[in-house]
């Protein structure tokens, strides 16, 4: 009976056919289930911790909790919310105004921005509504 089976799956065209599409559909499911595997598995993500303020000892001592920031560094807010500063931004340089989230000004520098609430009112200011941002 082996000598039939070897007969058939090395020596006939057939017989190398299919054993070489079982091979390969034996290798492409198992490689599937085994990423599957390792999917399934719960890993916890990534936890960012920062240094915790140290109260200083002698301000607690007479009543003012004025904690005292040892390593952390001070968080910088680079694009302003629509609203908060402004609607529109121009530079202290220049004469065009651009609205706040325009791909177009943000290559400008934060502390030479100048604020507008409206249009009009950089307008009033001497500055052009920029072209790339219409």
């Amino acid at each position: 009976m082996f000598k039939k089976i070897k007969h058939f799956f090395i020596e006939t065209e057939n017989g190398r056919n299919i054993l070489l599409t079982c091979i390969i559909i034996l290798c492409s499911s198992s490689s599937f289930l085994l990423g599957r595997l390792s999917k399934s598995t719960l890993r916890p993500g990534i936890e960012i911790e920062y240094p915790k303020l140290e109260i200083d000892q002698k301000a607690s001592a007479i009543g003012a909790l004025e904690p005292t920031i040892g390593d952390m560094e001070p968080i910088i807010d680079i694009q302003p919310a629509i609203g908060t500063k402004g609607n529109f931004f121009g530079s202290k340089k220049g004469k065009k105004y651009y609205p706040v989230g325009c791909s177009a000004g943000k290559n400008l520098k934060i502390e030479n921005r100048i604020y507008f609430q409206t249009a009009k009112e950089a307008e009033e200011a001497g500055y052009t509504k920029s072209s790339s941002c219409r």
